[in-house]
């Protein structure tokens, strides 16, 4: 098992995995020989289609995290072991298609000025302005911030770094969030042992600041980090902005993953025409209101 991992981690770091990915996969790799109570290479299709189904019956896993372990056994079995029939014997499950949760542009008002302290107020709306996903809003540093060219740049998802156009009510956020919390590296610190650090904050952080904004402004939808990055690619596209330009801003590999948002926008669903308004049917002001029997099958 020792051999296998090193050999795990050698193909990861020769593709240029982020250090989180590798973390998860070989997590995941140790779990399914855990399961087994065997090394991975000595296991078939048999028992991944067994762990599958313990992933979902008796752990109760969400789909997005089977198929994150999923990936997993795939990079193990097809890239590691180089077993590429082994393809076939590792479907991802179907994920459903959920929408997201959207607020309204007051709703969002509401959540920034419910904001608990001025640190929690500049996480807000940090990531309602540039739509960028909680990992990268950690990860912000001071030199980040361009304001000669009025950009902030985020290093993304799977090293893809990008360029958002920099709000000048964010800036001016920014600038009082500076005279205050005077960062030295990182734009947003952490906390150890009670005192501020030049690291990171945990992500933990801006989930809390989320959700207890929305407890303050009496908002009952489920509100997180992600749900203003939605909120940004849904009002920009609302505002008229092509689905093209969104994708860029947002980092998506994939413009089918922005797609998501024309489900969302009111612009685009309000103006298809409903073909019922296209019919000449006469009013319902006009139907007899007689009760209708009602006949026994």
């Amino acid at each position: 098992m020792t051999h296998l991992r090193k050999m795990m981690l050698e193909e990861l770091q020769r593709r240029n995995y982020s250090h989180q990915t590798t973390k998860a996969y070989v997590r995941t790799v140790w779990d399914f020989a855990k399961y087994f109570r065997r090394s991975p290479d000595q296991l078939g299709p048999e028992h991944i289609r067994e762990f599958q189904a313990h992933l979902f019956s008796e752990r109760k896993l969400a789909v997005n995290s089977v198929v994150l372990r999923t990936a997993a056994l795939r990079f193990l079995f097809v890239k590691t072991l180089k077993r590429a029939y082994m393809l076939e014997h590792i479907p991802f499950p179907k994920v459903p298609l959920r929408l997201p949760t959207i607020l309204s542009p007051e709703e969002v008002t509401r959540l920034i000025d419910s904001a608990a302290n001025l640190l929690h107020r500049t996480i807000l709306v940090t990531l309602y302005s540039t739509g960028m996903r909680r990992a990268e809003l950690v990860q912000l540093k001071a030199s980040d911030i361009d304001k000669a060219r009025m950009l902030v740049h985020i290093q993304g998802k799977g090293q893809r770094d990008r360029h958002v156009p920099l709000s000048q009510k964010l800036l001016d956020n920014l600038r009082d969030y500076w005279r205050w919390m005077k960062p030295v590296t990182f734009l947003f610190p952490g906390i150890e042992n009670g005192r501020r650090v030049d690291a990171p904050m945990s992500d933990k952080t801006v989930w809390h600041a989320c959700r207890e904004a929305a407890q303050r402004a009496g908002i009952t939808k489920h509100v997180h980090p992600h749900t203003l990055r939605h909120c940004f690619a849904t009002h920009l596209l609302e505002a008229g902005a092509d689905l093209r330009s969104i994708q860029m801003l947002l980092g998506h590999a994939d413009i089918r993953d922005t797609a998501i948002y024309l489900h969302l926008s009111q612009r685009h669903l309000k103006g298809v025409a409903n073909p019922l308004d296209q019919l000449p049917i006469s009013s319902s002001a006009t139907v007899s209101k007689a009760r209708v029997k009602l006949v026994r099958r």
